[in-house]
C-alpha cells in the first residue's frame, strides 16, 4: 500500500495539486466536460505544467481514483486495531464498501459517468483494488497465525472476499426497499463474511 502512494508524489507536492483541481473539476461537471486545460486553469499553472505530469485525462483519472481510494484502504486499516483477526478483517471490508459507497468523487463518477469503472468490473484489476487485496491478504496472514482464520491461501480468500463485496458498493442500492433496508443487507454482508473466514 506504500508503494502505491509514493507513486503519486508526497502529499502536498505540486502534482497532489493538480490531483486536487480535477477533483474540483469532475465534481463540478463530470468526466467528460473535464480537460486537461480546465485542470490546468483551476490550479493556477500552464497547460504545459499539467500534460507534462499526464498526457491525458485517462492518466490522470487513474491517479486521481488511486489517490482518492488508496486513501480510504489506509484508513479503513487504522480502524478496530484492538478487535480479533476475524473482527478486523469483517470490519475492514465493511468499512471499506462503505466508504467507497459514499465517497463523493465515486458518486458523481456512478451518476454521470459509470461507464469508467466497467474496465474493473470486466476486464482489469485497478491499483486501488489491490490495495485492498495487500490489506485482507495482511490480516487473513494474521488471523491464520492466531488460528481464528481457516486454513486456506490467502490471496485467493483475499480476492473471493472482495468479489464478494463488488456489489455492495454498486448495486446495494437496487436491493433496497421496503422489505430490506440497507443496514439489514449490510448485515447480511457481515454473516456471509465472518462464516467466509472464521476458523
Amino acid at each position: 500500500m506504500t508503494s502505491l502512494r509514493n507513486t503519486l508524489e508526497s502529499p502536498g507536492s505540486g502534482r497532489d495539486a493538480y490531483l486536487d483541481a480535477a477533483r474540483d473539476c469532475i465534481l463540478d461537471v463530470g468526466w467528460r466536460r473535464t480537460t486537461l486545460t480546465e485542470v490546468a486553469r483551476r490550479a493556477g499553472v500552464s497547460r504545459m505544467t499539467i500534460y507534462r505530469a499526464w498526457s491525458d485525462m485517462p492518466q490522470l483519472l487513474g491517479d486521481l481514483m488511486t489517490r482518492e481510494w488508496t486513501t480510504l484502504v489506509a484508513s479503513a486499516a487504522l480502524a478496530d486495531a484492538g478487535a480479533g483477526s476475524v473482527e478486523r478483517i469483517v470490519g475492514s471490508a465493511l468499512r471499506i464498501v462503505r466508504l467507497l459507497r459514499e465517497n463523493e468523487l465515486f458518486v458523481r463518477i456512478v451518476e454521470l459517468d459509470p461507464e469508467l469503472l466497467l474496465p474493473y468490473l470486466l476486464s482489469r484489476r485497478g491499483r486501488s483494488q489491490q490495495a485492498i487485496l495487500d490489506l485482507l491478504v495482511a490480516r487473513l496472514r494474521e488471523g491464520q497465525a492466531s488460528g481464528d482464520v481457516r486454513s486456506g491461501d490467502p490471496e485467493v480468500m483475499a480476492r473471493a472476499l472482495l468479489l464478494a463485496t463488488h456489489g455492495f458498493v454498486f448495486s446495494a442500492h437496487t436491493m433496497v426497499d421496503d422489505d430490506a433496508s440497507l443496514d439489514e443487507i449490510e448485515g447480511e454482508l457481515r454473516v456471509v463474511l465472518e462464516r467466509a473466514v472464521r476458523a
